[in-house]
């Protein structure tokens, strides 16, 4: 058993019996459940939109390379500086270079799933450089020494009350602080911290090819004055994250906003095309854009998987999945959890520590309806599932059970032999751990409806 898979099923086991938990997760998801409703009136052909969104980030992904190439170009031409990151220890690595140079000694950060993907703050934490969190939800899990909990909102798994506790231990705040007085003073804390930076840093919800320009979707106006203060910006992105042309930001901005918050559009998007012009009275002046790969060509490489590239991260699969649910997101122990990360960890990571995950699935189905760029996601796992078979990352034990079982399907007379006893004999060797202590397993009937048949209509 690898170490990812024995720490799931631990995490799994505690949150499945954490009563408190599951309330406050299902009373959030309720809430966006009724809001998503709402925004998806803004659509007068809701089905189009999706077909037209999914067709736009299939020809982003299939013509890649094509579209990185001119989303480079434009960008410099701009005056903006254009990495390529094949790994993890290669964006560290010149993110740090950038910051030293500076002598950067504070960095303040917007959301972005992708430094986390990259431990960004813990490797500049050794470095003695402090990396602060300016969205809200990040912050209060930051103050925690927590990993975001969900892709859109990272505290989603805190009821109020316990946020006020996390800032009354951690700032010495009152124990009765209601939201409103704790966003008060984290906007308070975070306006010197802007002021402070020498490096902002951010992500990019979508890289615009046809412009050279990233463009970043947020609530807080945090992304805004990430960029606005410091005088270097850095921005790492997967390189997923390109799309052809600007004006596919009137699909994508509202699909993004109505399946990640059920808002109509979120309020604040901004298209950044580089660092600061002649004229310009705000903006960085240097702008530094970090393409990252981490394992996306590898997934890239499979036929029907690369469609999972086309995410563009609402974290709608993640609220419709019973499994993300009844385990949270934490349990995952994973940058990107729920059905999408189930499928994209495997390939970003060492597949065989993290396999486990694309069985982490009932395959209900209901992360494919609920995606808005239709993402055939119970699929992909299934698919992802016989990969792994053919990788040959099945145990010794699991292949066996196969063999025999499959055997015995394809002949009548194999699977009548033994009688109940012996198979339910072998059920209890080979399947208790996998049915669970909790359940206990289905007892094989005296005779088979073939037998019973048989005596019935006289066949011998």
């Amino acid at each position: 058993m690898s170490k990812a898979l024995e720490t799931f099923l631990e995490a799994s086991e505690k949150k499945i019996f954490d009563v408190n938990h599951h309330k406050t997760i299902l009373n959030n998801i309720a809430k966006y459940d009724a809001k998503v409703i709402e925004g998806k009136q803004q659509f007068s052909n809701l089905e189009l939109a999706k077909t037209r969104a999914a067709a736009r980030k299939q020809k982003a992904i299939d013509n890649l390379e094509k579209y990185l190439i001119e989303f480079e170009s434009n960008f410099i031409k701009r005056g903006g500086k254009i990495i390529w990151a094949q790994t993890t220890e290669e964006a560290i690595k010149e993110s740090l270079q950038i910051m030293k140079k500076a002598n950067a000694k504070t960095v303040v950060k917007a959301k972005s799933m992708t430094t986390e993907e990259i431990d960004f703050n813990a490797e500049l934490k050794k470095n003695e450089i402090e990396s602060i969190e300016t969205d809200l939800g990040e912050y209060i899990v930051q103050l925690r020494n927590e990993a975001p909990y969900h892709i859109v909102t990272p505290a989603m798994h805190l009821s109020k009350e316990e946020v006020a506790k996390t800032f009354h231990e951690k700032k010495e705040t009152p124990i009765d602080w209601t939201p409103e007085q704790i966003t008060t003073y984290v906007r308070l804390q975070l306006r010197q911290k802007y002021s402070q930076a020498e490096v902002g840093v951010s992500g990019a919800n979508f890289l615009i090819a046809d412009a050279g320009a990233v463009a970043v979707t947020e609530n807080e106006g945090n992304g805004v004055l990430s960029m606005a203060f410091p005088k270097i910006q850095i921005v790492v992105a997967g390189i997923e994250k390109v799309v052809p042309s600007i004006f596919d930001m009137e699909l994508f901005w509202p699909l993004l906003s109505t399946y990640g918050t059920g808002q109509n559009i979120t309020t604040y998007n901004t298209i950044y095309s580089g660092p600061r012009q002649t004229g310009e009275t705000d903006g960085p002046d240097e702008m530094y854009i970090i393409l990252l790969d981490n394992g996306r060509s590898n997934i890239l490489e499979e036929t029907e998987q690369r469609r999972a590239l086309s995410c563009i991260r609402c974290g709608a699969c993640l609220n419709a999945c019973p499994v993300y649910q009844t385990i949270g997101g934490h349990s995952y122990g994973t940058t990107y959890s729920g059905p999408i990360g189930s499928i994209i960890t495997p390939y970003f990571k060492d597949t065989n520590e993290y396999k486990h995950l694309s069985y982490a699935s009932t395959l209900c189905g209901k992360c494919t309806d609920v995606c808005p760029v239709k993402i055939d996601i119970h699929k992909l796992l299934l698919l992802n599932r016989g990969r792994f078979i053919e990788k040959g990352l099945s145990t010794k034990a699991e292949n066996w059970v196969w063999f025999f079982w499959k055997g015995a399907m394809l002949k009548r007379s194999k699977m009548d032999k033994g009688g109940a006893k012996l198979k339910n004999f072998m059920l209890k060797q080979f399947f208790k751990k996998q049915w669970g202590e909790r359940r206990d397993l289905p007892q094989v009937a005296p005779k088979s409806f073939n037998q019973i048949w048989r005596e019935r209509k006289g066949i011998k």
